[in-house]
């Protein structure tokens, strides 16, 4: 009987002793603003283009003009900056841009958004934006939504000539012509 009472001892002592950091670690608090991507692919399935960005919400804020001001670099989404992947070179705004990694910024205005591609990868957010970094700029009307956008979302929408990258958040969404060369 002691054997076991002993036994029970030594049990009760290792678990409450070398598990109990186990049980009382807690799962990191999720991002805010989750990371997200959007890919376009050809006809034959092959990757042509791939955005990846931070999602925030709107959360009863004004987004355009308030918490994104008018015209300044912004990066797009949240946290890092916004990385645009081509896998084929294609043409934006008249300008070849060759396969490859980019930041993509963006300069929203009431009625227009200035695009940027800049060749500086790996940012957090527009902080270290170097305008002699950018290879394109164009600008593209800014419209209104048919309803509210809750979370900054991003898509491509295929064309006879390429693919447009929309982007849409609260009331307002933007449509960036990336042509196949």
């Amino acid at each position: 009987m002691k054997l076991i009472h002993l036994s029970s001892l030594f049990l009760f002592f290792f678990l409450s002793t070398f598990m109990q950091p186990v049980f009382a670690q807690e799962f990191p608090k999720i991002d805010a603003s989750p990371m997200d991507l959007a890919i376009a692919r050809d006809a034959n399935k092959a990757p042509l283009i791939r955005v990846i960005y931070s999602r925030p919400l709107k959360k009863n804020r004004k987004i355009f003009g308030e918490l994104v001001p008018f015209n300044q670099v912004w990066r797009t989404g949240a946290n890092e900056a916004t990385e645009l992947d081509l896998y084929t070179d294609m043409q934006v705004g008249g300008v070849k841009i060759n396969a490859g990694t980019y930041t993509l910024y963006t300069i929203p205005g009431e009625k227009e958004w200035t695009v940027i591609l800049n060749k500086e990868t790996n940012t957090w957010g527009a902080y270290s934006y170097k305008q002699e970094m950018d290879i394109a700029r164009i600008n593209v009307p800014a419209r209104k939504a048919s309803a509210p956008i809750e979370s900054l979302s991003m898509a491509f929408k295929t064309n006879e000539d390429g693919v447009s990258l929309m982007i849409g958040w609260d009331d307002t969404f933007v449509e960036i012509p990336f042509k196949n060369l």
